[in-house]
């Protein structure tokens, strides 16, 4: 028996599966707070009745790393540079950045040695502007190491406590810009990220289930649990590539499909393309960063059931932001959810309450309360169906490669839309 669990940002969703059934399913509300209280609910709602011995492995996928990256929260991290010559960094679209000199060639060798004390002011800075974490990237390093390396000790030793990210351990891929997204991103989520870990170890080991656990990546493969803690942002989209494979394994074969994975906190877009998953050609994107993290080609639009629905000067704006349970089930203020629940679109929650949030928002768009959940489903709907077409357009854009791809190059429309989440 296998199981799967999906923590996700406004429920924890588990499956026990056997074969190619589902045995028994459970799903408790994810409290942001104590990850380690809802796997524990979710699990044991899943396990009662079962002998756990008879678990062979345990696969999780989480929207965790997406969250953190969608609404801003992820930790502060000083971004430190070994550029070398050639194109401005201050160009990259990383935010701000300490440089420092010295440089790698392509081959992997020396042509400018570092300046210590350069990299000792560049301590200083990082320790008045109160970062606790740090990534250091050289163009090239990952085919010499040594200015990261050495970079990375004077650091230590000047920032006792702060953890220091190297970017030639988190990727060895040539592409210097994305080699510092991906390294600055490895910095940003890697605390958060390791203690959710932590709390799915102990969850599984009160439940007496010694199965391997696996974390799906962003391109449908997997990964050991205690590995993950090392590359944190290899499991972003984790949760819309679960979703990808369940949508692959159920639609007809050769088929077209936007898939529209509708969480809480987000809208995970994705296409399969005449039958297989769009990978993305060189690695996600995340926000506005490119990254060496292979995957599915997703988009992740920071809009879901419970984005917060704000009114300013008589504009409505839905998202990006969650600030919490939707009013109807038991939040403070209004949301998507709270909308449809008005226009009978969903039973989810309580009607006077839903009733209550959308009269609020009303008020400032001087409207019915009935007018006004329409607005807001049509936001969400327009925002939806535009990142969808851009999703289309960015494919069709993709260079052609081989004579063959020019040949059989045409353009596709979707079949269908398979919709996913709560709020789909």
């Amino acid at each position: 028996m296998l199981i799967g669990i999906d923590v996700g940002g406004t429920t924890t969703d588990a499956v026990i599966v056997n074969g190619n059934k589902v045995v028994k399913t459970a799903y408790v509300p994810t409290d942001h707070d104590n990850l380690l209280k809802c796997l524990l609910e979710a699990l044991d709602q899943l396990v009662r009745g079962v002998d756990t011995g008879k678990i062979e492995r345990v696969v999780l996928s989480t929207t965790l790393i997406t969250n953190m990256i969608a609404e801003g929260k992820t930790d502060p991290v000083a971004l430190v540079l070994i550029p070398g010559p050639g194109t401005n960094p201050r160009d990259y679209a990383l935010g701000e950045s300490i440089i420092l000199d010295g440089a790698i060639d392509f081959r992997g060798k020396e042509i400018d040695r570092l300046r210590e004390p350069r990299i000792k002011e560049a301590a200083s800075s990082i320790e008045a502007q109160g970062f606790s974490r740090v990534a250091v990237v050289g163009k090239f390093c990952q085919r010499n190491h040594a200015h990261e390396l050495k970079v990375g000790e004077i650091l230590a030793s000047a920032l006792p406590g702060a953890k220091i990210e190297l970017g030639h351990k988190v990727s060895g891929q040539l592409n210097f810009p994305r080699r510092a997204a991906t390294t600055m991103l490895t910095a940003a989520t890697q605390d958060r990220y390791e203690q959710f870990a932590k709390d799915v170890a102990a969850a599984l080991k009160e439940r007496k289930i010694s199965a391997p656990v696996y974390i799906l990546k962003a391109d449908g493969g997997t990964l050991p649990l205690e590995k993950s803690v090392q590359m944190p942002v290899e499991t972003i989209f984790s949760g819309p590539a679960a979703s990808i494979m369940g949508v692959l394994a159920l639609t007809d074969p050769g088929q077209t499909s936007v898939i529209v994975d509708i969480g809480g906190t987000t809208t995970d877009l994705a296409l399969i393309l005449s039958g297989k998953p769009l990978l993305s050609s060189k690695g996600a994107r995340v926000g506005s960063l490119l990254t060496h993290v292979r995957a599915f080609a997703v988009k992740s639009v920071a809009i879901g059931g419970d984005s917060a629905v704000s009114v300013s000067s008589s504009c409505l704006a839905v998202g990006p932001h969650r600030d919490g349970s939707p009013l109807c089930m038991g939040g403070n203020g209004p949301t998507p959810t709270d909308a449809l629940r008005v226009l009978g679109l969903s039973k989810i929650g309580d009607a006077d309450k839903a009733e209550k949030a959308m009269q609020i928002v009303a008020k400032g768009l001087g409207c019915t309360s009935r007018e006004a959940a329409q607005k807001v489903v049509d936001a969400v709907v327009d925002k939806i169906v535009f990142e969808v077409n851009e999703m289309f357009r960015e494919w069709e854009q993709e260079p052609a490669y081989r004579i063959w791809e020019i040949m059989k190059r045409e353009l596709l429309s979707a079949q269908s839309v398979v919709g996913v989440g709560g709020g789909a």
